[in-house]
């Protein structure tokens, strides 16, 4: 099976599973989401690839992380992922591009991600549940991070945390590439 239709059935399988464990019909989940109820059915199903952003949204509904709504199969208690299962989910023509690396249920969703901005590109999130906080490391260029609208520069070698339950945007206003890790912690439902 291609990667991409793994990545499809393994969403619809998490989807399904999460979505009945937290006793969400499809309209709770739809309404909680803020994606529609036909899209959850599709996804269910297997017969869409939807965007980073409505899958973020599926994940911040039931309360668990991105990795684990794409988990094709449940692992060892140490799981290493190996660099070409790194999952690529976001991405522009220019270069631009971010990678889910790993993540867990430690007790709510904690994921860590490699992104690349190219000069000029820039990535927006809407708020994450109340709670979210990310940690940015930048390795390489300068970041400018966007939070509540007041933007803040971070340089190459230095780190970052804001509480994400708010906007923000993540750009890269420099002349070469903005490299950074960044872990998001996400409180478990309630």
């Amino acid at each position: 099976m291609a990667d991409l239709d793994l990545l499809t059935h393994s969403l619809a399988r998490n989807v399904k599973r999460w979505r009945a464990e937290r006793g969400f019909t499809l309209e709770a989940l739809a309404a909680r989401a803020g994606v529609s109820r036909g899209m959850l059915i599709q996804i269910e199903q297997a017969r869409t690839n939807p965007s980073l952003g409505t899958v973020v949204k599926i994940g911040d509904a039931l309360g668990v992380s991105i990795t684990t709504l794409l988990d094709w199969k449940q692992g060892p208690t140490v799981r290493v992922v190996p660099a070409e299962q790194a999952v690529r989910l976001w991405h522009t023509d220019a270069g631009s591009f971010s990678r889910l690396l790993a993540g867990v249920e430690a007790p709510g969703p904690l994921e860590m991600w490699e992104w690349r901005l190219m000069p000029g590109d820039s990535s927006p999130s809407d708020p994450h549940p109340t709670g979210t906080v990310e940690l940015v490391h930048v390795t390489a260029g300068e970041l400018t991070l966007t939070v509540d609208g007041t933007a803040h520069r971070v340089p190459t070698g230095a780190s970052a945390s804001f509480p994400s339950d708010t906007p923000h945007t993540y750009g890269n206003e420099g002349d070469g590439p903005m490299d950074m890790i960044m872990a998001v912690s996400v409180p478990p439902v309630r």
